[in-house]
């Protein structure tokens, strides 16, 4: 009896044990919904079982579910569970099913406990943004919304895109089979036909089989402007183990249907790229990614595209945006605003819809408060018009799962101003005359020298900026061949009245140019207003803004070596005025040391008025102080063209919080 009694023991030790793998398993490859199942199984046997409730509740987090996990983070911990980590997940589940003063609670209980101090700064955030709640309560809003209830079902509709009077969704209707990564069916992408936010529903279709494969959730799509060019996801292809097969596929409509879609080349091999949006001229991508390097867990990115549908110079969209949350679902307005849904940001507990708003320079992330955004998830947002539009959200009172509801803006102060700058890259030609410069590369920096924007000029050498009223800013233009060139701009001055105008939306254009010297040996530039004492070597101090220019010029183009020059004119022996600008040329050249350019880039040449470039006197031997004055100069010359020098890589940060995204697109 005793080896029967044994016996069982074992075998119940073994079962145990085999649950737990399997439960592990599923976990660790994002099979949430098989994980859920397993770890229930354990909690029939062990109710109190710290790390299988632990591992239960991020199943459902991780699986979107995050209100079911609030009774099992409750029950969570034990070893290998970290206290602080679990009290701002279980903070986050409550706040998302608005129990405020306990997700404080949590929140406070952990700051007060952890030594991380990355984690504090988010805690920090985390309270702060709570402490907001009555704020955003209390904010005006002229938001009225309505359940788009003749197109959603009891299962998955979101992200819609308008285009061309037809509408675009995501949609889990039409399947039965369970994506094992949140137990929900697959998505597909789906359209209708619409007249602004009246839908046909009778119109409702499945994209091309060549788009919507069986098993596999696409989702997420964007346009070009046009039309003829789509950008969408796709998710659990089988390309990749786990929560991180998520990827950007692009699809040309060709002949009447859209081609076989292509993995575009942002996409990382361990990362989860997804919702996808263009900006309004079709040039740039928006999507969202937790690769490395990022704020915390996705982070919204922004990547280029030129004429062929490549893709290049992919930038981190910064941390007036990305939190330690997560950042998704961008997109980008006519009126030339940018919008996106954020669980980082102080807002309402799950994802909320926030508008990037600039002003003196300074970008901030906007709740757009209620009613369109709830404790619920809201995010997917589109504009038609810049009064109206589409959303999607979870909350409570609608149909089922994700639903797309329409907005209106009835803000009868609504008028948006957009400002853009447009220019032209040229270089200097014979006789100064200027020829336009094609294939540069634009860069748009704001007031406090963070590059905002880039563009590289086509055959017309024309660029254009979006900027903001009552702002400087710095044009850096660059080419193979030519010096780094600098132009700065004001739009300062230059404002539109808004109580003026009559329509929603204004486009105000302004001009500029921009142009580059070439880049050749032995050519000379002369520095305006150099100024130095009588008989004097010491630079005065009107001259440091001309050299800090010069400072600026050898830091763009850290490639050449120059020989700073000075001049005098005719007045005194030669003997004195050799010594008097060899003393003058090292002046320069020490104060260019000083503000960090290499010694061994400079040369300093004193040349006395052995070298003048207008008479010192005129024909009948009077004297010509204007001459005198040219004379009178100092000037850098190119002696060396060397390589470029290697730009150091940026160092990743793998210190995040929340970087676990399931395999829906």
């Amino acid at each position: 009896m005793k080896r029967f009694v044994a016996f069982v023991a074992v075998v119940i030790v073994l079962a145990a044990c085999s649950a737990e793998k399997k439960a592990e398993k599923a976990f660790k490859y994002g099979k949430y919904q098989s994980a859920i199942e397993a770890y229930k199984s354990i909690l029939v046997r062990d109710p109190n079982n710290g790390r299988a409730n632990y591992y239960l509740a991020e199943s459902y987090r991780k699986s979107n579910r995050i209100r079911e996990s609030i009774p099992y983070y409750a029950k969570a911990g034990g070893r290998g569970i970290n206290e602080d980590t679990l009290k701002l997940s279980y903070a986050k589940a409550l706040q998302a099913a608005g129990q405020y003063a306990e997700a404080r609670q949590l929140l406070e209980e952990a700051l007060e406990q952890t030594d991380n101090e990355k984690l504090k700064s988010r805690l920090r955030r985390e309270i702060t943004g709570l402490g907001r709640l009555q704020e955003l309560s209390e904010k005006k809003s002229y938001y009225r919304i309505k359940n788009l209830e003749a197109i959603n079902t009891p299962v998955a509709e979101y992200s819609p895109v308008y285009l061309n009077n037809e509408l675009y969704f995501t949609s889990a209707r039409n399947n039965s089979r369970i994506f094992d990564g949140s137990g929900t069916p697959y998505t597909d992408l789906y359209k209708v036909e619409t007249k602004g936010a009246n839908v046909d529903i009778n119109t409702v279709s499945a994209l091309a089989p060549t788009i919507n494969e069986p098993l596999v959730n696409e989702g997420t799509i964007a346009f070009t402007p046009d039309g003829k060019t789509m950008v969408f996801a796709k998710g659990n292809t089988g390309k990749r183990k786990g929560r991180d097969d998520v990827d950007l596929y692009l699809s040309r409509f060709r002949n009447g249907a859209w081609t076989a879609p292509q993995l575009i080349n942002i996409n990382q091999p361990n990362s989860w790229e997804s919702t996808p949006a263009f900006s309004p001229d079709g040039r740039t991508l928006y999507f969202s990614s937790n690769r490395k390097g990022g704020y915390g867990g996705l982070d919204l990115y922004s990547a280029t595209m030129d004429s062929r549908g490549r893709f290049g110079r992919v930038r981190n969209l910064g941390a007036d945006i990305n939190t330690a949350g997560d950042e998704m679902f961008p997109f980008a307005s006519e009126t030339g605003q940018l919008y996106f849904s954020s669980d980082g940001h102080p807002g309402y507990g799950m994802l909320d819809v926030f508008v990037v708003a600039r002003s003196g320079g300074k970008t901030t992330a906007e709740n757009l408060g209620q009613p369109v955004n709830s404790t619920g998830d809201d995010f997917g947002i589109f504009l038609f018009r810049p009064d109206r539009g589409f959303f999607t959200s979870n909350r409570d009172g609608g149909k089922g799962d994700d639903d797309i509801y329409t907005f209106v803006n009835e803000d009868p102060n609504l008028k948006v101003v957009n400002y853009y700058l447009q220019g032209v890259t040229y270089a200097w030609g014979k006789d100064s005359t200027k020829i336009i410069l094609p294939e540069t590369k634009v860069t748009l920096l704001g007031e406090d020298g963070e590059e905002m924007q880039d563009f590289i000029t086509g055959s017309d050498g024309k660029f254009l900026f979006r900027v903001y009223e009552n702002e400087n800013y710095t044009l850096i233009g660059e080419t193979d061949g030519y010096l780094v060139e600098r132009g700065r701009y004001t739009t300062r001055g230059k404002s539109v009245a808004k109580e003026t105008l009559k329509e929603l939306l204004t486009n105000v254009t302004l001009d500029t140019l921009l142009v580059l010297d070439k880049l050749e040996r032995n050519k000379i530039f002369v520095l305006q207003n150099i100024y130095f004492g009588f008989d004097s070597a010491v630079i005065r101090k009107e001259s440091a803004r001309e050299l800090d220019r010069l400072v600026q010029l050898l830091n763009d183009n850290p490639e050449i070596k120059i020989e700073m020059g000075s001049h005098t004119d005719s007045v005194g022996s030669n003997a004195y005025n050799i010594d008097l600008s060899q003393r003058r040329a090292q002046a320069t050249v020490d104060y260019l040391i000083k503000k960090g350019i290499e010694s061994k880039r400079l040369v300093a040449k004193g040349y006395g008025k052995t070298r003048p470039i207008a008479r010192n006197t005129n024909p009948d031997g009077s004297d010509n102080p204007e001459g005198r004055q040219r004379n009178r100069r100092t000037e850098f010359k190119i002696l060396e063209i060397g390589p470029m020098p290697e730009k150091k890589k940026p160092e990743d940060d793998d210190d995040k919080y929340f970087n676990d995204n399931n395999n829906e697109p």
